[in-house]
């Protein structure tokens, strides 16, 4: 008898294969001697739409809201319906014994197998692999050391209520929405509180009221001192008169050929009142998890986070150089540390040669802040494997996502970075100055980044009340009493700046951490939202962002996201509850609590039954309207209704406002090409049968010139960069004759 094995994707499950010793390929499996191997493309099964429990609930119609099934329906998906096939022929083949579950180690990946066995009636015994990585040795241990799949029910049931709650909730409260206001209106109880976060921002931006400040630095014994309010402590000061009468206390005459907001002093004295040395130690910022390093990877490549979650999917499935990406953790569990010497072997190379060959030659020191079983739940941080690296075999952005991950890793391992730094207070004219000097005394952690560009570490001074610091001014001979004459003050002024708004970096960060969106004061419902990590998961933040832009509800604007008018009308229209992360932390922590066995899965759906039933019965008797207004005089070519202007992520579009039409047409790209003026990405805009790239610096330039000038310039033709442009064009509609225009083109500049 054989042991059929089901992973989530054909490269997880041909690199099991393989290792299992699976050679005979058959129609969707792979078979070897003791195992067969074989895989879904991510979710082969889904719930059933509403039209398939009811003819009724075909037409978008208010009087049959909610739907409420009374027995849950899985169906195949449509497009992955031969790999189906497939799969359940595997299943029911009479030589075979048991399954063994390969799926990706977590809630979702759980599920993903679990209803292809229920759809498929297949009741056969299972056992669960749980790994990590996928790299040879990671597999071949997870083999020897495989789970009774029945210690993953409750994590199925979690996985299953999750999937049935969001069904309920968002297919019913978006067709309630569509049906009153006539008009696309999509929410959900996880997308429509990240939406009102970013109207939240917005408003305090449009309501911020600029200040002007004034602060005073002084120029005293070759050092630059700030002027600090007694009281406050604060650098600033909102009362300009005050700090104009202490620069004329502090200087006698004009100096000709100075500026009027700089004087030269006459025997002024600064007197320094004290002289503090501390010796400081900052450790390295620790491990990624994916939503860390969708952060840092959009800071400073600006990659959106659904890239950075490809990117590491390629670099974990693939190249197998890195562990599990859709982790929440931070830590790597005691079991890992052993391993350690043997993941700094494999990533001893190239820039990594100057920093790991010390880590090799003496014993691995560890420490809980990144050591930690307690802080590892389903899968520790994101580490390099111990899989031979060919960076070769990488794109750019890959290896920009490896650098990242290698040296957090190597910095980890690093001693902290050690500094002495001396403090300084004075006074003069009755007022108080300070100042602050750093001395390394051992880089640490930091070499690791010494000749990394695209490292931006905190500075060691408190940014709060804007102290002034200079790494490596000398400070150290300075004594308490001494005086300094004062060659210079000068009046330093500046405006109060309101929030920036979100990029996709600081709204990962809102979502992790939106307790400052939070209404109720409730301590015990913000200490939840902390527990469960948020709005949505490590593995869905990214989709929802994605889901906000496609639906035309926020839009960008450079890096940053602004809130559309669609948005805005949305949120005015949405019950309050569904605008509030509360509703999400209650969820989480139920589902937390199913997983864990300590509820049942009926008792959570019976409440969301109910809540489904108040939710629509808001929706039908609340008032509100909705306007479109971007709508333009251009006609539908399918239903000749006025089609909506909308910015896509990466395009502009014209939308046919009804719903059931679904026409859109994409009539601008964002491209790679660069202006030959300023240099910044400009847009192809089609009219008619011309193409045009056009700057917002009012360069413009037909396609065909475009050409010979980059052909003259000796621009190679490459069909490999049009084709990897055009998949980044993927979420948005590409006409045909976009994508004929573009092609044969080398489009960075």
């Amino acid at each position: 008898m054989k042991s059929l094995v089901l992973a989530e994707k054909p490269s997880v499950a041909r690199d099991i294969a393989r290792v299992l010793k699976c050679h005979k390929n058959l129609p969707g499996a792979i078979e070897g001697n003791s195992y067969v191997v074989t895989w879904a493309l991510g979710h082969l099964v889904t719930l059933a739409d509403p039209e398939s429990y009811d003819k009724k609930f075909k037409e978008w119609n208010m009087s049959v809201l909610p739907m409420i099934p009374k027995k849950w329906d899985l169906v195949v998906i449509k497009q992955t319906s031969k790999q189906y096939q497939h799969v359940k022929t595997q299943l029911f083949r009479k030589d075979i014994s048991e399954i063994i579950i390969a799926t990706d180690a977590g809630r979702e990946g759980e599920l993903v197998a679990r209803w292809i066995l229920d759809k498929s009636g297949c009741r056969k015994p299972i056992k669960r692999l749980w790994i990590s990585s996928v790299t040879d040795k990671a597999i071949r241990e997870g083999f020897q050391n495989l789970k009774d799949g029945r210690k993953y029910n409750n994590l199925y049931y979690a996985a299953r209520s999750r999937s049935e709650a969001d069904w309920l909730v968002g297919i019913n409260a978006t067709r309630a929405l569509t049906c009153k206001y006539n008009a696309q209106l999509s929410c959900g109880r996880v997308q429509t509180p990240t939406l009102a976060m970013i109207a939240a921002r917005e408003t305090e931006i449009r309501s911020f009221k600029p200040q002007d400040y004034y602060g005073m630095t002084l120029q005293a014994g070759g050092i630059t001192w700030t002027w600090q309010s007694e009281k406050s402590k604060s650098t600033r000061s909102f009362h300009k008169e005050h700090l104009e009468q202490l620069r004329e206390a502090l200087t006698k005459n004009r100096t000709a050929g100075v500026s009027s907001q700089t004087y030269s002093a006459n025997r002024q004295s600064l007197q320094i009142t004290d002289v503090h040395k501390t010796k400081k130690k900052t450790f390295s910022p620790g491990l990624y998890d994916l939503t860390e390093l969708q952060r840092d990877a959009n800071r400073r490549f600006g990659f959106s986070a659904k890239e950075t979650l490809n990117i590491m999917q390629r670099l974990y499935e693939n190249h197998k150089v890195l562990t599990y990406p859709r982790t929440d953790s931070r830590y790597i569990s005691s079991d890992v540390v052993p391993t350690i010497k043997e993941r700094l072997k494999a990533i001893n190379f190239g820039p990594y040669k100057a920093f790991v060959p010390t880590l090799l030659k003496a014993p691995i020191h560890t420490s809980k802040s990144f050591v930690d079983d307690r802080k590892v739940s389903d899968h520790h941080a994101i580490i390099p494997t111990e899989e031979f690296v060919q960076l070769d075999h990488m794109t750019n952005e890959e290896r920009k996502i490896y650098d990242l991950v290698v040296r957090r890793f190597i910095s980890v391992l690093y001693p902290a970075y050690e500094y002495e730094q001396t403090s300084l207070k004075g006074t003069a004219a009755g007022q108080s100055f300070s100042s602050k000097g750093n001395k390394i005394l051992t880089p640490g952690w930091k070499a690791v980044y010494e000749n990394d560009s695209n490292a931006h570490w905190e500075d060691d001074f408190d940014n709060e009340t804007h102290n002034f610091s200079v790494s490596g001014q000398n400070l150290s001979e300075l004594k308490k009493g001494e005086y300094l004459t004062i060659d210079r003050a000068t009046l330093t002024s500046g405006k109060t700046k309101p929030p920036a708004r979100f990029t996709e970096a600081t709204l990962l960060s809102a979502m992790e951490n939106p307790v400052k969106y939070m209404e109720s004061k409730d301590a015990a419902a913000r200490k939840t939202l902390g527990e469960t990590g948020g709005l949505g998961t490590v593995a869905t933040r990214a989709d929802i962002i994605e889901k906000l832009f496609h639906t035309f509800l926020i839009e960008k604007k450079g890096q940053e996201i602004l809130i559309t008018s669609k948005g805005k009308q949305l949120l005015e229209l949405v019950p309050e509850d569904l605008k509030k992360p509360e509703l999400t932390a209650s969820w989480e922590m139920e589902l937390s609590h199913i997983a864990k066995g300590t509820q049942k899965e009926q008792v959570f759906l019976h409440d969301i039954q109910d809540y489904t039933r108040s939710l629509i019965q808001d929706i039908k008797t609340a008032d509100g309207t909705f306007k479109h207004d971007n709508l333009t005089n251009h006609k539908c070519p399918r239903c000749g209704k006025r089609m909506l202007a909308v910015n896509g992520k990466n395009a502009r579009l014209l939308v046919c406002q009804d719903r059931e039409c679904g026409y859109r047409e994409t009539i601008a790209l964002t491209s790679n090409a660069r202006c030959p003026n300023c240099h910044k990405k400009m847009e192809l805009i089609k009219k008619g049968d011309t193409e045009t790239f056009v700057c917002s610096c009012g360069h413009k330039e037909k396609l065909e010139a475009f050409k010979a000038r980059r052909q003259k310039e000796g621009a190679g033709v490459s069909k490999k960069d049009v084709r990897k442009y055009l998949n980044k064009q993927k979420e948005e509609p590409v006409n045909n004759a976009f994508a004929q225009a573009l092609s044969g083109i080398k489009l960075d500049n």
